[in-house]
């Protein structure tokens, strides 16, 4: 029986060396290890061999398996790399030396705003993290203190999915993961896409683009919170700016609070960009719930923290002067034309 292993080992390996292509691949494997392999055919009748020998068979025909698993494997790596080689070889050449047109497109006012606050936020030691798009029920809604029949899922209307999971309607559905990631302390923002199902006018689309925030750290406070939304808000619109914090309701954060800034375009005197009222309401915010730093496994005894979320499609459209939110997500290349930003 271990010299007939012996011949089936050699016999497959030179079928290996032959293998010219992934479907080669597969057969042999088949062949071998499949359901009715050689190989395995051969463990299945180790109850017919003799009893003296029948640990010796069993060991050389595991060891054969295994060998032929990595022989296999190796052969397909490569199989790949000879593929990815070819790939190279007959790409298409590009000309660098062809001048560029610069009439092509240009980055997308979001796009320009991530990247500003990205950069002062990470100037401020903030990390930047991803966040997931279609979002479980639990990160969405009941790790920000929102949880089944609560009134607030109701101003969300949120798009489910098959599955149950459902398009991320707030930037807030990374919180958890990231306080499970990283623990305390923290200082993270999260920009992201979010999903609503919203009647469509000038100021409400049901895609729109937000960047969620947090700080997590011993004795944080509010006067933080306002240090850093200042120092932001003023790097955005490169100016100094006057903020106030309103009462607000929000079910991960406790006490709540709306931000407004100070008209930056008419200095409070009254324009229709703040709808001659001075002040733009920009932004929710408060001291992150005990309860959800509990459920990040933080310790609310220890640590406190701060989160606030920023509209960056409302910032576009406060920074370049757009007056519709339906522009940004149009595609039309006539409206579009008209912002490019260099």
């Amino acid at each position: 029986m271990e010299e007939n292993i012996e011949k089936l080992g050699q016999k497959i390996k030179e079928k290996i060396d032959a293998i010219k292509s992934m479907a080669d691949a597969e057969s042999v494997r088949v062949e071998a290890l499949g359901k009715k392999g050689e190989v395995i055919e051969i463990l299945k009748n180790l109850k017919n061999v003799e009893e003296s020998k029948r640990k010796e068979v069993g060991d050389k025909a595991n060891k054969l398996r295994v060998e032929i698993e990595e022989l296999i494997e190796k052969k397909k790596e490569e199989l790949k790399e000879l593929e990815y080689e070819a790939k190279i070889k007959n790409a298409e050449k590009i000309d660098l030396t062809v001048p560029v047109d610069d009439k092509v497109g240009s980055l997308h006012p979001i796009t320009i705003v991530s990247r500003e606050l990205e950069d002062i936020f990470t100037g401020m030691g903030f990390t930047v993290e991803d966040g997931n798009e279609v979002e479980t029920e639990y990160n969405n809604f009941e790790a920000v203190n929102v949880p089944k029949y609560h009134p607030a899922r109701d101003m969300q209307d949120t798009f489910w999915l098959e599955n149950g999971e459902v398009l991320k309607t707030q930037t807030s559905a990374a919180q958890n993961k990231i306080m499970k990631k990283y623990g305390a302390p923290l200082k993270a923002i999260f920009p992201g896409r979010c999903f609503r199902n919203e009647a469509l006018d000038a100021s409400h689309e049901n895609t729109f683009f937000q960047m969620e925030g947090m700080m997590i750290d011993k004795n944080v406070s509010i006067s933080n919170l306002i240090y850093f939304m200042k120092t932001l808000l003023s790097e955005v619109f490169k100016k100094e700016v006057e903020v106030r914090l309103r009462p607000g309701f929000f079910p991960f954060v406790e006490p709540g609070f709306e931000l407004d800034i100070k008209c930056p375009y008419c200095g409070g005197v009254g324009c229709k960009v703040c709808k001659y009222g001075s002040w733009i309401e920009l932004c929710p915010c408060g001291m992150i719930h005990p309860r959800v730093l509990e459920m990040g496994g933080i310790d609310p005894e220890e640590y406190s923290g701060f989160a606030f979320g920023l509209g960056l499609s409302r910032l576009a459209m406060m920074k370049y002067n757009i007056n519709d939110l339906r522009a940004l997500n149009s595609c039309d290349l006539r409206v579009l034309k008209q912002m490019k930003i260099k």
